[in-house]
């Protein structure tokens, strides 16, 4: 599965790293992050991890493969 997710703000390089398995892209005051998930646990662990970090994530999709 290929998830796109939108976090406020512009995060640094230094805090995308925390994501190595997502890419991103800065653009309209919100940092874009999208990847392959590998499965339900991986997709909670990610969400755990943006707000173990204070980051607010606004919006979350699946894109087609």
């Amino acid at each position: 599965m290929r998830y796109e997710i939108r976090v406020d703000g512009h995060m640094s390089e230094t805090l995308a790293r925390v994501f190595p398995e997502l890419d991103h892209v800065v653009m309209s005051g919100q940092t874009v992050l999208f990847g392959s998930v590998i499965d339900e646990a991986h997709l909670y662990g990610l969400l755990t991890r943006f707000q173990s970090l204070g980051l607010r994530v606004v919006e979350m999709r699946q894109l087609p493969e």
